[in-house]
């Protein structure tokens, strides 16, 4: 790479050669400016810390998003259009802090985000996995992973119907994760397969029901902007995710992603893409997670935190789109029921449905549709596909991308194990 104006520029147009170094002069640049222009503007850590934030909400950071953001750009629809934010929008935002939504499991309590995320459909699981006594379940077994793929159904139901930014939309949370309607949820599971999508009424109100936006039926389906696994077995791209612990107990879990490289507009004189995660939200006006200023997507970044007795105990999750909390969850229940450690839950056979609308335009769905990989076991996919559902297999090692660290509160002994799929994740201490 060299740099001109201030901008990366690929030497002779083509991709560096493996093993070169890959420079980012602009971004470096923006770095270097922004910690300049705070330390001139405070002496303490923090608020060096908040003049910073204020100059990507309101210097030249926003600045110059502005001035992009003013030239229009081609999009999906084959023409060109100008951004949606402006300079209110960035002045007014500030990161801050919630309280996560939790629930009891086995003992354990359970972190995850709000229903402006798809957080609560991993707590939605659990209050279905006790009422169907899938805790109980040989977990290689096909009527495991056929309860917990019916159960996900009517979880990712519930989420399409109801979840939403609560600070726009009044989501029926306490009813949701309530045992009684999973009681009464659970009793729509027995030995057949659901190609339906079935939200509920938990609170007694009509649930927004989205059309049957087929696979390979959809229209622009080609034009689609999801980043990360497809709906079958491929892999195009993804999310990232991290989970750390420390000596002391701290612990995080964090889903970091915001845009991707090929479909996110780039500022160049800052030397990176916007986010564009605001391509999942919905234009029909039915939704509760329907476009609106000022309003969070509805989002698939879906970290875990597990503590017991009030210490952490457990952080894992998954890049993964719409499969985070499919995989994560399965993962989950193989670490808490079938007595593995870390890497052996994360190494099991893993499987995900898609018989739901995908989080990204077009918001495919393909009804019945079960995704295993062949270490299942062919007994199991051949009881599958004899219950109804439709078995598409994946290459073996192919299905997910799972992160999980622990600590052991009585020893202080702490553990990590990484998913070997896709020779993209790490296991690191010290």
């Amino acid at each position: 790479m060299v740099a001109r104006l201030g901008r990366p520029v690929l030497e002779r147009r083509r991709p560096p050669p493996r093993g070169s170094r890959h420079t980012n002069p602009a971004l470096a640049d923006t770095y270097q400016r922004i910690v300049e222009e705070s330390e001139r503007a405070a002496r303490t850590r923090e608020d060096r810390i908040d003049a910073a934030r204020r100059i990507w909400r309101e210097g030249f950071v926003a600045e110059e998003i502005l001035a992009s953001l003013a030239r229009p750009v081609p999009d999906g629809s084959g023409g060109q259009h100008r951004g949606l934010l402006c300079g209110g929008d960035l002045a007014a935002w500030r990161a801050n802090y919630e309280e996560p939504v939790s629930l009891t499991y086995a003992d354990h309590t359970v972190h995850k985000t709000g229903p402006w995320g798809q957080g609560p459909v991993f707590l939605q699981q659990l209050r279905l996995a006790e009422a169907l006594g899938i805790g109980d379940l040989d977990t290689f077994s096909a009527e495991f992973a056929h309860r917990v793929t019916e159960a996900a159904k009517l979880a990712f139901a519930d989420r399409e119907a109801w979840y939403g930014d609560p600070v726009f939309v009044d989501v029926p949370l306490t009813e949701l994760l309530g045992e009684a309607y999973a009681e009464q949820r659970a009793a729509l599971v027995d030995g057949g397969v659901s190609t339906e999508l079935r939200p509920g009424s938990p609170d007694g109100d009509r649930p927004f029901v989205p059309g049957p936006y087929l696979a390979g039926e959809t229209p622009l389906d080609r034009l689609s902007g999801e980043p990360t696994a497809s709906r079958g077995v491929g892999q195009r791209g993804d999310t990232c995710h991290l989970d750390i612990v420390d000596a002391a107990g701290n612990m995080v879990s964090a889903t970091p992603s915001g845009g991707w490289l090929h479909t996110s507009p780039v500022i160049e004189s800052l030397g990176f893409p916007l986010g564009t995660r605001g391509q999942m939200f919905w234009l029909d006006p039915r939704s509760p997670s329907v476009v609106a200023p000022g309003k969070r997507p509805r989002t698939t970044l879906s970290p875990t935190l597990v503590t017991r007795g009030g210490e952490a105990v457990l952080a894992l999750g998954t890049p993964g789109g719409d499969q985070q909390d499919q995989w994560t969850f399965t993962c989950f229940l193989r670490i808490m029921h079938a007595g593995m450690n870390l890497q052996e839950a994360i190494d099991a056979p893993m499987f995900h449905g898609n018989s739901f609308p995908s989080s990204f335009y077009p918001r495919e769905m393909a009804p019945g549709e079960l995704v295993v990989e062949p270490r299942l076991g062919v007994q199991a996919m051949v009881d599958l596909e004899r219950r109804g559902h439709r078995v598409v297999v994946a290459d073996d090692w192919s299905l997910g991308r799972l992160a999980a660290v622990a600590r052991d509160p009585a020893t202080g002994e702490l553990r990590a194990g990484a998913d070997p799929r896709a020779c993209q994740g790490y296991a690191a201490g010290r």
